[in-house]
């Protein structure tokens, strides 16, 4: 997604809902419940609001995968 790499850490179970986001030698984490920034490291601030959107936009389908793998009701 607009060069972007989403992913999560299958040890993360214990976490509640987020997605890992990286794009050369940038990091970002964003909690999916309400979407929020966890932590970023090398991404600008418009970066990250857009990066904001793309996880606004596909939470469900984030949130599903989440499930999917981790079991749902996972925190």
């Amino acid at each position: 997604m607009d060069g972007f790499r989403f992913f999560f850490f299958s040890n993360e179970g214990n976490e509640p809902p987020h997605v890992h986001v990286e794009a050369a030698e940038k990091y970002a984490k964003f909690w999916l419940r309400p979407v929020a920034l966890a932590r970023s490291y090398g991404f600008g601030a418009h970066e990250l609001s857009g990066i904001r959107r793309i996880v606004e936009s596909r939470s469900d389908y984030f949130e599903h995968r989440w499930g999917e793998y981790f079991g749902e009701g996972t925190h």
